[in-house]
């Protein structure tokens, strides 16, 4: 369960293509389209701010799911059935924005619509987590840390409702984490390099791959992670 498009690649990209080299099948639902994301300069950057930035990120979604195994049968946005409790008209969750702290740390944007996840009660959108974990039943729920990986507050909105949803539903659920530590099963998954590559170039809006690096839209760079840890929080 991921915020954004792109984050499913970079937090995830090479666990994502071990489970599906494995035969696991996985389901990835997505919250927001990303709207608020900054464009890379080039010929895409004329769709900052616009609602064609909303529907080329959705179509790099749908690239980079699928480079990394993951069916189009397999792929959900938050608010849309069966992403929704029952008895709500479905809605679409928007990117809530940021604005940066500190290198490496997130927080809050200075201006957050209306429909943003962050202004929606987190009883909803727990409420429609909770409803496609129903549907698919799976053995185990995986999303952010309670910091959202580096303070981003959609991560740790998703953090938040995925975690209550998956304790309201009995299911499993594990953090992302992303130093070995204690409790975490660390997972070194190098051979997965060349498919998370080619996922990171779908999404072209948001960031560039140079060499093993990624390059984000802002210029920072930080390299291609294929090493990942997961630990489970009890129930």
């Amino acid at each position: 369960m991921h915020a954004h498009p792109d984050d499913e690649t970079i937090a995830t990209g090479a666990l994502i293509a071990e489970l599906a080299a494995r035969g696991i099948r996985v389901s990835l639902l997505t919250a927001t389209r990303g709207e608020q994301g900054e464009v890379v300069s080039g010929p895409l950057s004329v769709l900052e701010g616009t609602d064609a930035l909303t529907h080329e990120r959705e179509r790099e979604l749908a690239g980079a799911a699928s480079a990394l195994g993951i069916g189009s049968a397999d792929r959900f946005w938050l608010g849309m059935p069966p992403a929704r409790g029952a008895g709500l008209s479905p809605r679409v969750y928007r990117d809530s924005g940021m604005t940066w702290i500190r290198p490496g740390l997130a927080g809050p944007a200075d201006d957050i619509d209306d429909d943003a996840l962050v202004r929606a009660p987190l009883g909803e959108v727990t409420a429609d987590v909770a409803a496609v974990i129903e549907e698919l039943r799976p053995a185990l729920v995986i999303s952010y840390d309670n910091g959202g990986g580096y303070g981003h507050p959609d991560h740790v909105r998703m953090h938040e409702a995925a975690l209550a949803a998956s304790r309201a539903v009995g299911v499993a659920f594990a953090e992302v984490v992303h130093q070995p530590g204690a409790g975490t099963e660390w997972f070194t998954l190098d051979r997965h390099l060349a498919v998370v590559t080619a996922a990171l170039r779908c999404h072209a809006s948001q960031l560039t791959v140079d060499g093993t690096h990624i390059v984000h839209s802002g210029g920072q760079r930080e390299p291609i992670s294929t090493a990942v840890g997961l630990r489970a929080l009890s129930r």
